[in-house]
């Protein structure tokens, strides 16, 4: 397994800005919410810039003038603000809660809704693990985004313009000996914030890797221990933790150094403030409660800067996590369809293709070439050859998980690119070589919680494809839970379920990729015979590697290298002594069987 498979994330080309400019249509519904909780926050904030002047008023006119009765109302005025304060911060924050909740969660599934609409190709290049990161941890980062940290900045903001609106007020000559740091400050966060944006996004990319490297060993986890590989599996997700623990160690480093200096501008900032003020104090041109204002404004004025650190990680986090969520979103990976679909109603005619040939990568490397065929309605028709021959691909073709990349398929004259995808697969019924069951019980993975599948139709269903027999013995029959990845099914039983899937919802065309592949000699007889009466009549395209199963087909197409080298039912083919009588030979003397003539 090459570890470049987790590792090959391509940069977004979404910048910040346009990330940003792609969350606003999220919030366009709750413009007026968040309108109402700005002006709560923006209330909250002057109410807290309201303390260091009561205490200014405290020292320079209660306490100077010796002022008994006017300190307490002073001090009961501070309290009722600190009180109301509290109440609007409290319910500002909440409906922000609900506000940034409802957001992620729209945002996550659009993102859900938006990947199950991708190609099969883009699904073949970016591991599960990965594309769970995008849709919950980066979602995550933009909820605290929405949340905290933007009552944060805004609130600091505000809070800074407040602060500095009084000082000016006040006394115009400290002020300006406050600001006179403020460009150290500006220079030194943009320096930080240069630093650290690209490495935010580059530990979203590692956490991504480890993420999916996780992810992929834990689903072939039997694999691992099968052949010994645990050592392989820790040395890649060592490899994975490293790089990110590298990247995590330069911005806390920066982290650190950044917040040391704000500390030590802080720090010198009260000391020139002390030095001049005391000053204006003995000059009488300043008081000694506008002294101890301007210090606790101060204080105050770098709390903000102080919690920069954390937030700018938090919102360069969110940025980054935005960017990688509208790269997905922009992605158009998709099968196209038409503008002006075709109604295809029911398969009347012929399947055909017409010269066919496909490109993956579209780099020139054809997995299939000039392949052209037709499958008449009620043909069993059946593709033989060596594996990775492009027998799969031309399934894949005839149900637009891919679109050709030469000529045309065909159904019933029509091409399927003008065909709605959904109508198109609709008529079809698939049973897979590899299976995959859902969460949920044995009926749901079987009818995949289709409502118009009867009780009837289901076990009817069961019986024909002899998946009846093992259900019935389950403790719990049909609502028996299938376990993950159906853990508690033997492997055929699972290939059982694949095929009741197909069958039970009685398709026009039938599709089997070594469908009986999986399942015992005597269960595979019993399908074939079902097959047998099923397949009367209907149209059927079946890859086979057990040559035996096909022996009745109406016509066998040799695939080799991705093209067609031979033709014919089994007896004509048997005559030619071409590459698929060599195979048929090949394989029933592996077999144990008896001659070739014995068994034509």
């Amino acid at each position: 397994m090459d570890q470049s498979y987790f590792e090959q994330e391509q940069e977004t080309g979404f910048t910040s800005m346009q990330a940003f400019k792609g969350l606003l249509p999220l919030l366009r519904p709750h413009r007026w919410r968040l309108l109402r909780n700005l002006l709560l926050l923006a209330a909250a904030t002057a109410l807290s810039i309201m303390g260091p002047v009561l205490l200014k008023r405290a020292i320079d006119v209660n306490i100077k003038g010796k002022d008994t009765n006017g300190l307490l109302t002073t001090v009961v005025i501070y309290a009722a603000l600190q009180l109301i304060f509290l109440v609007a911060s409290y319910w500002q924050r909440i409906h922000l809660e609900i506000l940034g909740q409802d957001v992620i969660m729209k945002l996550k599934q659009r993102c859900f809704d938006h990947i199950i609409g991708l190609s099969v190709s883009f699904f073949d290049r970016n591991p599960v693990g990965r594309l769970l990161s995008r849709v919950e941890s980066d979602g995550e980062s933009l909820r605290m985004l929405f949340t905290s940290t933007v009552v944060m900045l805004v609130g600091d903001v505000i809070l800074i313009v407040g602060m500095l609106s009084v000082m000016f007020y006040v006394n115009w000559r400290l002020t300006l000996v406050v600001l006179a740091f403020a460009p150290f400050i500006i220079v030194l966060m943009y320096f930080y914030q240069r630093f650290t944006n690209p490495r935010f996004l580059e530990i979203r990319k590692r956490m991504a890797d480890i993420i999916a490297t996780i992810t992929e060993y834990l689903q072939g986890m039997s694999i691992v221990q099968i052949f010994n590989r645990q050592k392989l599996a820790q040395e890649r997700l060592n490899e994975a933790n490293r790089k990110k623990y590298e990247m995590d160690v330069a911005t806390s480093i920066a982290n650190t150094t950044f917040f040391n200096f704000v500390f030590f501008f802080e720090r010198l900032t009260i000391a020139a403030v002390i030095l001049f003020g005391a000053q204006y104090v003995a000059g009488s041109t300043a008081t000694t409660g506008m002294l101890v204002m301007f210090i606790t404004y101060i204080q105050r004025f770098f709390e903000p800067i102080h919690r920069a650190s954390e937030q700018l990680y938090v919102v360069q986090r969110a940025i980054s996590g935005a960017r990688r969520i509208f790269a997905l979103l922009s992605n158009r990976e998709m099968i196209s369809e038409s503008t002006q679909p075709v109604k295809w109603h029911s398969f009347e005619k012929s399947i055909v293709f017409d010269n066919v040939g496909l490109s993956y990568v579209g780099d020139g490397n054809f997995a299939i070439r000039d392949v052209s065929f037709e499958i008449r309605k009620g043909q069993k028709v059946a593709l033989v050859g060596v594996t990775g021959g492009g027998k799969s691909t031309l399934i894949n073709l005839l149900l637009r998980f891919y679109d050709p990349t030469e000529g045309r398929v065909l159904v019933d004259g029509i091409d399927t690119r003008d065909i709605a995808t959904e109508d198109l697969r609709s008529k079809f019924g698939l049973v897979l070589q590899d299976i995959f069951l859902f969460p949920g019980n044995v009926k749901d993975n079987i009818t995949l919680e289709h409502e118009g599948v009867s009780e009837e139709a289901l076990r009817s269903t069961a019986r024909l494809v002899a998946a009846d027999r093992f259900i019935e013995k389950m403790p719990k029959k049909y609502e028996t839970v299938v376990s993950e990845r159906g853990g508690n099914l033997s492997r055929g039983e699972r290939q059982l379920l694949s095929f009741a899937r197909a069958m039970v919802f009685n398709p026009q065309v039938l599709l089997l990729d070594e469908a009986t592949s999986s399942v015992d000699p005597h269960t595979e007889k019993r399908i074939q015979v079902a097959l047998k009466r099923l397949l009367t009549g209907r149209t059927s395209l079946i890859i086979a590697h057990r040559l035996s199963t096909i022996l009745d087909a109406d016509l066998i197409l040799v695939i080799r290298e991705g093209r067609i080298i031979e033709r014919g039912t089994h007896s004509e083919l048997l005559a030619q002594q071409g590459y698929f009588e060599k195979l048929f030979r090949l394989q029933f003397q592996e077999h144990g069987k008896a001659k070739v003539h014995d068994v034509a």
